[in-house]
């Protein structure tokens, strides 16, 4: 990789290779921890690679996403989106996080635990029936994560097929401006409309949670763009990272055997595995300086972009030892893969819950799981922003009698 002469900022994002980070990191953390970079559209923008450098930024109140607005923001697609929770700070931000928090606490992420089990193995039992080879995306991550996010959302059964494909579409580097904004218009008038409907029908769900807690202090569009937010974030995240997983453990038997040995390893292994596997192609969305801040040694002025690279920050040995050794032992995972302050993912513990319980029952269901395909001829996501395999086949011996236990709780 070699610096653009007419800028000095290197092209970003960097190779991308399957779940591998390119190599540059290392030397990148080392050598020039903050660095200039220039994305396929926007403006340029600085980038921090370090752990401590990234909880800096992602905590320090000079740092603002609200101040993306107007900006031609740097990115990976060729529309700016600069609207919704993600783009608000203190205390806007605070405000409507607030309104929604409980429901997305750990508690009631335990709550959902039964009804994810009930899911899971009902996916399973039409895999074994349909076998012997299946692929693990299409017949099991992907409807098991819409099944559960659209439920706890309150998405008709009859409309989640049409959610899933939204989701794609609106995470899709290669959808057009107008196709993006087509899809856009779309989601919100289904959720204007749903959401009407919550109103005189209340009912136990996120959305029903929204409208009762928020009618006061949410205006209409806050709540559907707070909707559209999390069903996005929450379905693509982690239908992404149930394969991206299996994967790796199919790909290291030493790893796959361990949990089959020790089930109870199962919440350590996925916090190991949201720091080792990096989730976005690039580095999501920017902060913006309202004041001159040095970072790693960096100065930034104000109103310069930053970019936080979660996966470069999992992988800085100043924080982990031995950050390329995926380790289901490692006594401390202070990971950055829900980001880390104001911003921290809402739905953590959701995803946390359906990622346990989706490699548990797969284990528990499938003995000998293994890969249908040499290693080599699996196709991974290129036009996405979120990292993952387009489709996982795999291979298992059935089993005599499926195991029963529950997965573990965290």
């Amino acid at each position: 990789m070699t610096a653009d002469p007419a800028t000095q900022a290197r092209a970003f994002p960097f190779a991308v290779e399957g779940l591998r980070l390119d190599p540059l990191y290392d030397r990148l953390r080392r050598e020039e921890p903050v660095l200039r970079v220039r994305l396929p559209f926007g403006e340029q923008a600085w980038l921090v690679t370090r752990y401590q450098d990234a909880k800096f930024v992602l905590v320090d109140q000079r740092f603002s996403r609200e101040a993306m607005h107007g900006r031609d923001v740097p990115r990976s697609m060729p529309y700016n989106s600069t609207t919704g929770i993600v783009t608000m700070d203190p205390p806007q931000h605070s405000r409507v996080r607030t309104l929604v928090a409980r429901a997305f606490t750990q508690r009631r992420a335990e709550a959902l635990r039964p009804r994810t089990i009930e899911v899971a193995d009902s996916l399973l039992d039409d895999m074994l029936a349909a076998g012997p080879v299946q692929d693990l995306v299409a017949r099991y991550a992907l409807p098991l994560t819409n099944t559960v996010i659209s439920e706890v959302l309150g998405i008709p059964r009859e409309d989640q097929d049409q959610f899933r494909e939204w989701s794609d579409l609106a995470l899709s580097a290669a959808v057009s401006p107008e196709r993006s904004e087509e899809v856009a218009g779309q989601m919100w008038d289904y959720l204007e409309g749903l959401l009407r409907r919550r109103r005189t029908d209340r009912t136990d769900d996120v959305l029903g949670a929204m409208v009762t807690k928020g009618e006061a202090d949410l205006s209409e569009p806050e709540l559907i763009m707070l909707a559209m937010t999390v069903l996005v974030a929450g379905y693509e995240t982690t239908a992404s990272h149930i394969p991206n997983f299996a994967y790796v453990l199919l790909t290291n038997q030493h790893l796959l055997d361990a949990l089959r040995t020790d089930p109870d390893l199962m919440p350590a292994a996925v916090e190991e595995l949201l720091r080792w596997v990096p989730l976005e192609a690039g580095a999501g969305l920017p902060r913006y300086a309202t004041e001159d801040v040095e970072v790693g040694g960096v100065l930034i002025r104000a109103g310069e972009p930053v970019l936080v690279d979660p996966a470069a920050a999992n992988h800085d040995p100043a924080a982990f030892g031995c950050p390329e050794r995926v380790d289901f032992h490692r006594p401390e995972n202070p990971h950055l893969a829900f980001s880390h302050g104001p911003h921290h993912c809402l739905g953590a513990s959701a995803a946390r819950m359906v990622l346990q319980v989706a490699l548990d029952r797969l284990l528990a269901r499938l003995p000998e799981l293994r890969l249908a395909v040499p290693e080599d001829e699996l196709v991974w996501k290129t036009q996405q922003l979120i990292r993952g395999l387009t489709a996982l086949p795999v291979a298992w011996r059935a089993a005599t009698s499926p195991p029963n236990r529950p997965a573990p709780a965290r």
